[in-house]
């Protein structure tokens, strides 16, 4: 097994330094739009940052493993198609145009119907996009309030719409729509199904307070940063601790952010186990050790820092990294050849 183990990490590192060759000596396309270099920049720290800031180094520290491939394909549960599933993706109206205005030009833009954007500010430049923009009202900070509270109206525009699967990301994942309903599509809709990527190697402990009572507890969760879906049959349980604002309540039984207490009301709650999957990502753990041969089969990346280094998938080309830090348009190239931004030299996987 260990034999096995260091075999593949020895294969992963010499197809990552290959692509860093390639990538270094090849002749650099036309640069894209600058808004792919502010969506880089947006995640640099800054002095000063609090709230949940420790939180989530604690995450970055926890995880060190490469990704893990799901198990072995399953017949398709059911046929999928995109008004099937509800994406929900949260921002901030500060991010509008530094990480937003990306995914906008890549992934979402192929997918509208499917993407329901969840921000806390009026913008009118996305107005003109022609997918659903929801101004939630919550709070522009970034703290478990305000996070659970823009999870609490993701939560309930779900049910509303009547779609099968809810999966929520971040402004910093970039979504493969054909990979999630590919996923999807092995499990019914209509059974107890909480899928993603805990960014912990153990289960979280909380305290519960519930009136004058407290009890400790403790729980799988899915990060958010990698995103995560849940079935509708197992969403319509949730709902005495999820709908109408009760999330936010719920949330502050245990007093952590909203990918938290989602675990904590599926888990702790409903006992239903995470299902893991490996194909979702997040600027948490070393996206270099995503083998690029295995990207078509990768539900969601990002981008970001690990270790005060930046933190991105190894891809070669089209675009060089100076030009696409945070790869999202040399991926949606590799995976959408046909965009006219594309060089049309754009290769495939």
């Amino acid at each position: 097994m260990l034999q096995r183990c260091g075999r593949r990490l020895l294969l992963g590192l010499g197809g990552a330094l290959l692509a860093c060759l390639l990538v270094l000596t090849a002749d650099p396309p036309p640069a894209p739009p600058e808004r792919a270099r502010r969506a880089l920049r947006s995640l640099q720290p800054r002095p000063g940052d609090g709230g949940l800031s420790g939180y989530f180094g604690l995450l970055a520290r926890a995880r060190r493993d490469a990704p893990r491939a799901p198990r072995a394909p399953q017949p398709p549960a059911e046929q999928l198609g995109p008004r099937d599933v509800f994406i929900a993706v949260k921002t901030t109206r500060k991010f509008h145009r530094a990480r937003l205005d990306l995914l906008l030009d890549t992934w979402v833009s192929r997918h509208p119907e499917m993407t329901f954007i969840f921000t806390d500010g009026e913008d009118e430049a996305l107005t003109r996009h022609r997918g659903h923009i929801i101004n939630t009202n919550c709070s522009a900070a970034h703290s478990r309030q305000a996070l659970s509270c823009k999870m609490a109206v993701e939560y309930d525009h779900f049910l509303a719409s009547g779609r099968k699967w809810f999966c929520h990301v971040d402004d910093d994942n970039y979504v493969n729509v054909a990979a999630l309903l590919a996923l999807l599509g092995r499990f019914p809709h209509t059974g107890d199904i909480y899928l993603g990527k805990p960014s912990l190697d153990r289960p979280i402990q909380a305290t519960e307070r519930v009136g004058d009572s407290q009890r400790p507890v403790h729980f799988w969760f899915a990060t958010g940063g990698a995103g995560f879906c849940i079935s509708r049959g197992l969403a319509l349980k949730m709902s005495p601790w999820a709908s109408g604002g009760h999330f936010m309540s719920t949330a502050e039984r245990i007093r952590l952010p909203d990918d938290c207490t989602v675990g904590y009301i599926v888990e702790a709650l409903l006992g239903v186990g995470l299902t893991r999957c490996g194909l979702f990502h997040s600027h948490l753990e070393n996206l270099q050790q995503v083998p690029p041969s295995m990207l078509r089969e990768q539900v969601t990346l990002s981008y970001g820092t690990f270790e005060n280094k930046r933190n991105t998938v190894n891809i070669k080309g089209p675009f060089p990294v100076e030009a696409d830090p945070s790869r999202f348009l040399s991926i949606h190239c590799h995976l959408y050849p046909d965009t006219p931004w594309c060089p049309r030299a754009a290769s495939t996987f």
